[in-house]
Formats: C-alpha cells, structure tokens, sequence
C-alpha cells in the first residue's frame, strides 16, 4: 500500500501546545471582558441546514459556502438531465442539504428566533468559535478561522454602541497593546453626504470610493467616482465633508453644517453625539476615539453606527469591526428586532501580539513544575507531591522513572518548565527536597509544604 504523505487541507492549520496557550489567553480575555459587561455565551453547530445560510450573504458571499453532501448514494435521486447538463449548481439542492456555517451572524438570527420564548431581551450573546469560508488561501485569510463576535438584539439604545467602546478598549488594553484607535462613523450620515448632493441611489458607489481613501489617496477616489458617473461639481461638494480635520466635536460641527438640508444625515450625528456624551462619563484606558467620514464597512449591513479599531504600533489591518444594523432576524420572519454587535479579529490579534512581544512570560507554558526521580522507588514517593501540587491548582508533571536525569532535565528545558524537584534516596531519608529554579540555576532543599507554598506564589 502507498505511503501518503500526511498534509491539512489548504486554507487550514494545526496549532501546536504552545500556540494553543497563546490562543487561549487571547480567548479567555475577551471572554472575561463579554461577561463583566452582561455578555452571555451560546454556541451553534458547526453545520447548519444550507437553506439557513444561502441567500444571506449575496452571490459572492454564496459562493463560499462550503456544502456537504447528503450521506449514502446522493447521486441516485438527482434526475439524470440534470447531471447531463455537468451544471453542479443545478444539482446543489439535491444532493446538499447542510453546510460548514460561513460566520456566526446568520446562525445567532436563527438561534434568536428558535428560542425566542426562552430568552429574555435585550438578549446580550458572545460566541467564540470557527467559521468556514471556501474563499482563496493567503496571507492572513484562511479557509477555517475564529471569529469572536458579541451582540446585543432587542435594544435600540444607544448605550450599548458605547459599551462596545468600552469593551474594545478594555479587552485590548488588557492584552496589552497601548496604541489602537476605534473609529466610528453612522451609516446615516453616509445617507445624508449622499442625499445632499443629490445622489442618493448612488450611495453604494460613493461609499466603495470613499471607504479606500487611506488605500488609493484622493486622487484615486476622484478616479473612481468620474468612472461611476460623478461630476466634478459633486466631487467638488464632496471634498470639504470627507477631508474634515480636527478633533470629533469639530468635525460633527462641519457636518451638521453641511449636512443641514438632510434630516437623515442630521439624525446620524445626533447618534454620535449621543454615543460621545456616554463614552464622556467614563474612563477610557489606551483607545483613540476617532470619528471617520470614510468608515463604510459593508454598507448594505449596517443601519446606524459602524466601528473599526486599528492598531497604530504596528502595520496591521482591521483587528475589530461592526455596527448597528436592523431587522437581523427578519430573514427568519421575526420581524422588528434591532441590534447591534462587534468582531475581535482574534488572529490578527495574534500577530499583532507576537510581533510586539506582548504574551506573558509563562504563556508558552502549561507545566509550573515537573517532578524528576532516580529509580522507581522515588517515583512511588513522589505520588502524594504529585497528587498535593494539582490539589492546590499547581499544574505537575510527574516524569516516569527509568530516565536518566540529564533527560529529564531535558525535558523541563525543552517544555519551559520553570521549576523542577528532583528525588532521590538522600531526599526521601530527609524529606527535604531538591527544589531547582530552571530560570535562574539556583537550587534549595524544601519539604513538600514549602515547595506548594513557593509554586502557589509564583502563579
């Protein structure tokens, strides 16, 4: 039989113990940081019936969806002029009835309306899991990846756009970045710049444009927008509100101006304002709040207020987005509900983290200490230290015996173990044991309450 040479399929990744550590100390703080604020965890399936996710995402999007095909011989009820056609997408329907869920929106929507009478609202959910995605594997894009979005449904208030401030501001902060800047922008104020110089039904069009500004520079857009039928005389009206200067009070000032004929764009800074005075009564940590004109992200999503949060310490896309958007599970027939969510891009995060040297000492370590013993008497002796240490929440290791202790050592070494104990005939006569520093070489002896004592204060 043929040797095959083991692999993952493109676009997927395996992620060793030490990167798992990493991983998880990501996860575990911006869990934290969803609950403090009321945030509560769900998880859906992995898979979810096609019909759930086709449609939702445009036919781009659609196109993505990785499909699974029905179990047994799916072939055999497809009518034969169909398979004669070799026309797969006619035959999709008939031989695929689930699919590898394309992000965790939809799957929320559907979950609101399933357990509708079992939850209360607003109904404030966090979801850390994979999401699959058939799109071209590259740098940073990948075809299996995290995603950990919260969202609150059921609530209108604008306190919940500033507590997403608040979150990103805390969680970052709490990973340990120092210069990130969240930029917000209201999507009726990109109704309003439309309305104002009377292109309304061209809104998606002038948003594409102006949301590659910091991509293609001025020039670029201008290019864009002449070849999508803008005049010079629109562009020229244009340029005063998407070049605003000065600090967020002073650019809500010229857009109230310029906006002043336009009751939609005019509501939309009024729903900024109001987000500001919240985010006025608090603390902010490290975060630059920054109101951006050029802020599109997905325009036909969003409804209200949008959000991006770059990091300034390094080059770096997106690490954060989302936004208002209404009706979420209307496509389910449940209609009415608003809401309102956010996305830590937790992969970028990553690199951002590791480029900065930002993960703590310990976090490529799971072990505290690892017990190392000459025979096989000192491996019964050293059962009870074993059993005591994970008692008291100190993750151990007991190395088996019939290793030389240069190997053990190794192993400590090799894991980043920081703290051994070694035992043999002289320390189980004495009871004292030989506990070692793997960082700083120095050794004492210590009997087995004061090595629990000393591991507990180190963790």
């Amino acid at each position: 039989m043929a040797i095959i040479k083991p692999s993952v399929p493109k676009g997927t990744r395996d992620f060793s113990p030490a990167e798992m550590v990493k991983r998880n100390f990501i996860f575990d703080t911006i869990k934290a940081v969803f609950r403090k604020y009321g945030y509560q965890q769900i998880e859906t399936p992995s898979m979810e019936n096609l019909s759930t996710l086709m449609g939702k995402y445009g036919d781009e999007g659609d196109k993505l969806i990785f499909k699974i095909l029905n179990s047994g011989d799916y072939l055999s009820k497809v009518n034969p002029e169909k398979l004669g056609t070799l026309n797969s997408n006619l035959i999709t329907q008939e031989i695929s009835e689930k699919a590898l869920r394309y992000d965790l929106t939809v799957p929320f929507a559907r979950y609101v309306v399933m357990h509708q009478n079992d939850i209360t609202f607003p109904f404030k959910r966090f979801q850390v899991q994979p999401v699959w995605r058939a799109d071209r594997p590259q740098k940073g894009r990948y075809r299996e990846f995290f995603q950990c979005d919260a969202d609150v449904v059921g609530s209108d208030s604008l306190l919940n756009e500033a507590e997403f401030i608040l979150i990103y501001d805390e969680a970052l902060s709490t990973l340990g970045l120092k210069d990130f800047t969240i930029k917000i922008n209201n999507r009726k104020i990109l109704s309003g710049i439309a309305e104002v110089i009377g292109k309304a039904d061209s809104i998606i069009d002038l948003t594409v444009a102006i949301d590659k500004l910091d991509k293609i520079g001025l020039d670029g857009v201008i290019k864009e927008l002449l070849e999508k039928g803008f005049t010079h005389a629109d562009i020229e009206k244009l340029k005063p509100v998407i070049l605003l200067q000065g600090s967020n009070e002073d650019k809500l000032a010229s857009l109230r101006s310029a906006l002043a004929a336009s009751e939609i764009g005019l509501k939309g800074c009024g729903e900024i304002e109001t987000v500001f005075s919240y985010i006025s009564k608090f603390k902010i940590q490290r975060a630059t709040i920054e109101l951006d004109i050029t802020l599109a992200r997905g325009l036909n999503y969003y409804t209200g207020a949008i959000f991006e949060v770059k990091t300034n310490e390094v080059a770096m896309g997106s690490i954060g987005g989302g936004g208002r958007y209404d009706d979420l599970t209307g496509m389910f027939g449940l209609k009415g509900l608003t809401g309102a969510g956010i996305s830590f891009g937790a992969d970028r995060i990553y690199d951002v983290m590791e480029e900065l040297n930002l993960f703590p000492a310990d976090a490529n370590q799971t072990t505290r200490v690892l017990i190392c013993c000459f025979d096989r008497e000192g491996e019964v002796y050293a059962l009870p230290l074993l059993q005591q240490l994970r008692t008291e929440g100190v993750n151990a290791e007991l190395y088996p015996a019939g290793a030389k202790i240069k190997k053990q050592m190794e192993y400590a070494n090799k894991k980043n173990i920081p703290f051994t104990v070694l035992i043999g005939s002289e320390e189980m006569q004495s009871g004292l044991l030989a506990f070692k520093d793997m960082t700083t070489g120095e050794q004492e002896k210590l009997g087995a309450a004061g090595i629990v004592a000393r591991l507990k204060a180190t963790v």
